[in-house]
């Protein structure tokens, strides 16, 4: 299987670690030219970042029944595919692409068209992946619960109640999460933690997305 994959580098290294040898990958850290790419030549679609540039949604949209699978939890596919006046001919399927997400036993996918879900699932499943299809939402599932967390610690953390080795400590052990909140906000990087927030807050204006000041701060240092 030939698989052409596009993104940042931390989550091209993350895809690369959790594939292996199990497909043969082409991968672009954003430095090809999309007009002299042939993209037929290709098995799958991967774009890590895509919900960040969705404009870049034209490159792919075209590729008829190819499978075109997109980082979508900034934004959802309806909105991207919006933004291409809903001319989809590809298979489009959102991926939780984020960092400390990709290289999982599960995938949690989302999809533009209900008809492409057994042919993805079998893709996945070809990759070593288990794919767990969810809504097409901003936030997905798993990124909605684990940055609702993230941010409600950064306000206990505000109000002085712990230390933020504490919280992590106690997630860890009252959970059995594999990374405390701060630990785990670390990991994935605070811009992507605080864009994907603010993309939540303004998809439902749900109080539980409403960016801790400290989170903020955090953000605006590059912290």
């Amino acid at each position: 299987m030939k698989l052409f994959i596009n993104g940042s580098e931390n989550r091209i290294n993350e895809f690369r670690e959790k594939i292996g040898d199990t497909a043969d990958a082409d991968y672009f850290m954003y430095d090809f030219n999309p007009d002299s790419m042939d993209f037929d030549q290709y098995d799958a679609i991967f774009d890590l970042n895509l919900d960040e540039a969705p404009e870049n949604l034209e490159w792919y949209a075209k590729l008829e029944n190819k499978p075109v699978i997109v980082s979508a939890v900034k934004m959802q596919l309806a909105q991207m595919a919006y933004y291409q006046g809903n001319e989809i001919a590809c298979h489009l399927v959102g991926f939780n692409a984020l960092p400390t997400f990709i290289n999982r036993t599960k995938a949690e996918l989302s999809l533009y068209n209900q008809s492409s879900k057994e042919g993805i699932a079998e893709l996945f499943n070809s990759l070593n992946w288990d794919a767990r299809f969810v809504d097409d939402r901003v936030g997905m599932v798993t990124p909605r619960l684990i940055f609702m967390i993230i941010n409600e610690a950064a306000y206990t953390l505000q109000e002085g109640i712990a230390t933020e080795k504490d919280i992590d400590e106690s997630m860890k052990l009252g959970v059995n999460y594999p990374y405390g909140p701060f630990e785990w906000c670390d990991k994935i990087g605070i811009i992507d933690v605080y864009e994907t927030l603010l993309a939540l807050y303004n998809d439902t204006h749900d109080e539980r997305y409403k960016i801790c000041p400290l989170l903020k701060t955090k953000f605006l240092r590059g912290a």
